[in-house]
């Protein structure tokens, strides 16, 4: 009897444990069934996790790509600035240039030597009218010879150091020019007036024809201060007195005194 309830009681064990083994199949197993279990209570959470994190990861992305901006806008302010400073000194090279090349055009020189100078100090004056340049005894150049610029004649050279030297511009009060115009037949004193007065011819015989707009150059007479041919002035107007037996003229210098940056002194003696 005891044999057939055992055995009774090891086939309903039997069937039960049959029964839990197919649920769990069915149902993906109990670490299957416990993930779920757990991702059914955690899910909540993990959403609310997710949704705060979010904004704060876009922030610290925000902040990190902020300063890659900060700093590819600084890069591009320094490659801009010398840039800049580039096109700056390019500018300053070619008007620099430009003024070498418009101020050293002196063909009327012919092929008498110079020696090209930069101009370091103005100092004119209503009356005295001198500028310093950056030549001198070192470089071969002696009181009195002339110095020219794009237009003409300048002036002299007033005194000289080893290496700087005065020029006297030709609107000095001091300066007297002997030209010439037109086929050199007559010769005319040119005077400075001042910086601001330009030049003067005074006392010309009415023998003597000129017009406004003539050209005056130096006469390089025997023992003259300049060579023969170096522009000087135009003539602006003519001042007649009537019954005078002369007139007088107002001159405008070829060159711009006003303006000067480089000019040429031309080595050249009375002498030579």
């Amino acid at each position: 009897m005891a044999t057939v309830r055992s055995r009774r009681r090891v086939l309903i064990l039997g069937a039960a444990l049959t029964v839990v083994v197919v649920v769990l199949y069915a149902t993906g197993g109990v670490f299957s069934g416990l993930r779920s279990a757990a991702n059914t209570v955690v899910s909540p959470f993990n959403w609310s996790v997710n949704e705060v994190a979010r904004p704060v990861g876009h922030f610290l992305a925000g902040a990190i790509n902020y300063g890659d901006v900060v700093a590819q806008n600084q890069k591009l302010r320094y490659e801009l600035g010398k840039a800049q400073q580039r096109e700056s000194e390019t500018w300053s090279f070619e008007r620099q240039l430009e003024q070498v090349t418009t101020q050293l055009d002196v063909p009327f020189v012919g092929s008498l030597p110079t020696v090209a100078a930069q101009v370091t100090t103005l100092s004119p004056t209503n009356f005295a009218a001198t500028v310093d340049i950056d030549k001198g005894r070192n470089q071969g150049l002696l009181v009195g010879m002339p110095v020219v610029a794009n237009g003409g004649l300048v002036g002299s050279v007033l005194s000289t150091t080893p290496n700087g030297a005065t020029v006297r511009l030709i609107s000095d009060t001091s300066s007297v020019i002997g030209v010439t115009f037109g086929k050199g037949t007559a010769n005319i004193l040119v005077s400075g007036r001042g910086v601001n007065n330009g030049l003067a011819a005074t006392s010309i015989p009415l023998s003597t024809s000129v017009g406004p707009g003539t050209l005056l150059a130096t006469d390089g007479l025997q023992g003259g201060l300049f060579p023969p041919g170096l522009p000087v002035a135009k003539v602006r107007t003519i001042s007649l007195t009537p019954g005078a037996a002369t007139y007088n003229l107002t001159l405008r210098p070829t060159a711009d005194l006003r303006h000067l940056s480089y000019v040429d002194v031309v080595l050249w003696e009375p002498t030579t």
